[in-house]
């Protein structure tokens, strides 16, 4: 995972980075039960390079389901990977399941 996607350890962390970010935030969410692993493995690699190619429009954020559960109830998480788009904390856009990095660019490109 590069440097440029927050990995929070609690939700007031989630929560502190999207009060601090001047741009949307992709919230990415992440689980660790077995049939999460490998597909979020996967999308660890597609998302920090999202990360790297957009960075100063977007704010990445990698969020483990079982750390955040209260951002991930809010957001209606409700399997792993997912990702949700946020501006000024609102949801704009969700998504599930392993994306190439193509359809995240879609994903975001219709949003940003």
């Amino acid at each position: 995972m590069t440097k440029r996607v927050h990995q929070p350890r609690e939700d007031a962390e989630f929560d502190f980075i999207l009060r601090m970010s001047k741009v949307p935030v992709l919230a990415y969410f992440t689980g660790t039960w077995p049939k999460a692993i490998e597909p979020c493995r996967a999308m660890d690699l597609v998302v920090g390079g999202i990360a790297d190619e957009y960075t100063g429009r977007l704010t990445t954020v990698r969020t483990d389901i079982t750390r955040c559960p209260l951002a991930t109830e809010r957001y209606g998480i409700t399997g792993a990977p997912s990702l949700v788009l946020l501006k000024e904390g609102e949801a704009v856009a969700h998504g599930t399941g392993p994306m190439t990095t193509a359809e995240v660019r879609d994903f975001l490109d219709g949003h940003l």
